[in-house]
């Protein structure tokens, strides 16, 4: 199983909760990815193309594959920093 998403990274959970706030007000994930992420993914709407189990950090991952598609997580936080995930895709093959 592989899976489509994409991320915003930010430093804080308060700044990750304040994005999905705007996000369930209407506003683009893929803008506010390019405005604040602090990945370089960012530059493309937060995209990390295709990826399967046990190519992201544990606690990102776990997130990810309990998710449906077109679903955005609640924050999640790695040691990278505090995540939004939107899971874009499913490829069950």
């Amino acid at each position: 199983m592989k899976v489509r998403a994409s991320h915003i990274l930010v430093d804080t959970k308060e700044q990750a909760e304040n994005l999905l706030l705007d996000i369930e007000k209407g506003v683009a994930f893929e803008d506010l990815a390019k405005e604040y992420s602090k990945c370089p993914s960012g530059r493309s709407g937060g995209d990390l193309r295709w990826f399967g189990k046990g190519m992201m950090v544990k606690p990102f991952e776990d997130a990810v594959f309990a998710m449906k598609k077109g679903e955005i997580s609640k924050p999640v936080q790695t040691q990278f920093g505090w995540h939004l995930i939107k899971l874009t895709d499913v490829d069950e093959d």
